[in-house]
């Protein structure tokens, strides 16, 4: 019993120096912490095979401080999953504006846009994959997880887009956007808000949009497209040269989309150094 009694006094101990150690990260953490489990879980099954020829008050007791320690166990657990799911979004989230930032720092004053490298993620580690979220709701079986009502709110967005609404369009697309930060069709509504502000005259506006589509989420299904159509509206507001930079930013990142073929055409038709 003396050593059973040893056991869970390391058990105890070891909680508290876990959260003393800052040089942990959270895998390390949550690896000790499943080290522990399988340690209390052994000496749950030593207790119930030694427990006949012990007291029944001396067992209680026992069990009591190991169904606590597991408890608080299971409590840290949870703890740590929820705080690696909040700095992953952190990261995630810091990471594309600070390209955003770079992107438009280096355009308003006049740099080499082409020049631009991948924005180095914040903290400096790429963020694991954060756990699924209980909220959102599988649409069609596509791989996407939308929120109740936002797949209704994107259609009727589209359907007023493909009708030539373009004002109406432009402005569901803006209220998506602000109604669903963060969704998984972000960077698509954006990218169909600028053509919607196109279709409506509103060149400058599209470009902006075009703009936060792309640097929203450089690495998303319509960032190539969302880049093409930038350059197409900066030329189509003069500006040659950035149109150029542009267009030559699609090979650049995007070597394999079909917007390649397109902005090399356009670069031709720009005389683009």
């Amino acid at each position: 019993m003396r050593l059973i009694a040893s056991i869970v006094l390391a058990c105890a101990l070891a909680l508290p120096a876990l959260a003393q150690d800052r040089t942990q990260t959270l895998a390390d953490v949550r690896q000790d912490l499943s080290v522990l489990y399988v340690e209390i879980q052994q000496l749950k099954r030593e207790l119930s095979t030694t427990g006949g020829a012990s007291t029944g008050a001396g067992t209680g007791s026992m069990l009591d401080r190991v169904n606590a320690i597991e408890a608080e166990l299971s409590r840290l657990t949870g703890k740590t999953e929820e705080l690696e799911y909040r700095i992953n979004q952190v990261v995630t989230d810091g990471t594309n504006r600070i390209g955003d930032l770079e992107f438009r720092l280096v355009e308003l004053e006049g740099g080499d846009l082409s020049k631009l490298g991948e924005t180095t993620t914040l903290g400096g580690v790429q963020p694991g994959p954060a756990p699924a979220a209980a909220q959102p709701v599988d649409n069609g079986g596509d791989g996407v997880q939308m929120a109740v009502g936002e797949e209704a709110d994107y259609r009727r967005a589209s359907e007023a887009l493909a009708s030539g609404d373009f004002r109406g369009a432009a402005d569901q697309f803006a209220a998506y956007v602000q109604t669903y930060p963060g969704s998984p069709l972000e960077a698509e509504a954006q990218l169909r808000r600028g053509e919607a502000l196109e279709g409506a005259g509103e060149m400058k506006a599209a470009a902006q949009a075009y703009l936060d589509s792309y640097s929203g989420n450089p690495g998303s299904d319509v960032a190539s497209t969302a880049l093409y159509k930038l350059g197409r509206a900066l030329d189509a507001l003069g500006q040659r040269e950035a149109a150029c930079q542009m267009f030559g930013q699609v090979e650049v990142r995007y070597p394999g989309s079909e917007e390649v073929a397109q902005a090399q055409s356009a670069r031709q038709t720009l005389s683009c150094p």
